[in-house]
């Protein structure tokens, strides 16, 4: 399971219940930065069997003291790389391919943005966007995925139902996609 930019309490009391659902189902979660607040941290410290996680720009000294800037794990043998700014969209394949050239996956934040691509070089780059605030976006969303035999398959787009609505979409990769 892979969320980023959950923006606890700033951007909603709590997260969603999909989420919350997805957390207690996944094997592993990876969460790409902008917690907010420590409760966040420590709930899903307590309630994900092994959690990947980094500290973004909206997180303060706490958090910054319990998460790394960078995080790289190996799960089902895929080689994950986790931050959450990437810099500007231009050229961000091409700069991540550089940058994070020993993994197979680069998980970032920061956007808001869903975003799944393939860099020139094989780097897969994976931006969940936000179960919390959708900003420009038309729905909240978080991303699911397996990781097994060296392969990450099954990539799945979760769209959190509009506060208040009760429908949420789950689609294959429906996100902002471009195979260099």
């Amino acid at each position: 399971m892979i969320i980023a930019d959950t923006h606890v309490p700033k951007r909603a009391r709590d997260l969603p219940d999909e989420v919350w659902r997805a957390v207690d189902a996944a094997d592993v979660v990876v969460h790409a930065g902008d917690w907010v607040d420590v409760p966040t941290l420590d709930a899903l410290e307590s309630r994900a069997r092994r959690l990947v996680a980094v500290y973004g720009n909206n997180d303060g000294p706490s958090l910054r003291a319990r998460l790394p800037e960078t995080a790289r794990a190996t799960i089902g043998g895929v080689r994950f790389a986790v931050v959450h700014e990437t810099g500007a969209k231009t050229g961000r394949e091409e700069r991540c391919s550089r940058e994070y050239g020993d993994v197979d996956v680069l998980v970032f934040g920061h956007s808001h943005i869903p975003w799944d691509t393939t860099s020139a070089t094989g780097l897969r780059l994976l931006n969940p966007g936000s179960p919390t605030d959708r900003r420009r976006q038309p729905h909240c969303t978080f991303l699911t995925a397996r990781a097994q035999d060296g392969a990450l398959e099954d990539v799945v787009l979760h769209r959190l139902p509009q506060r208040g609505t009760g429908t949420s979409t789950s689609t294959g990769t429906g996100i902002e996609q471009r195979r260099s």
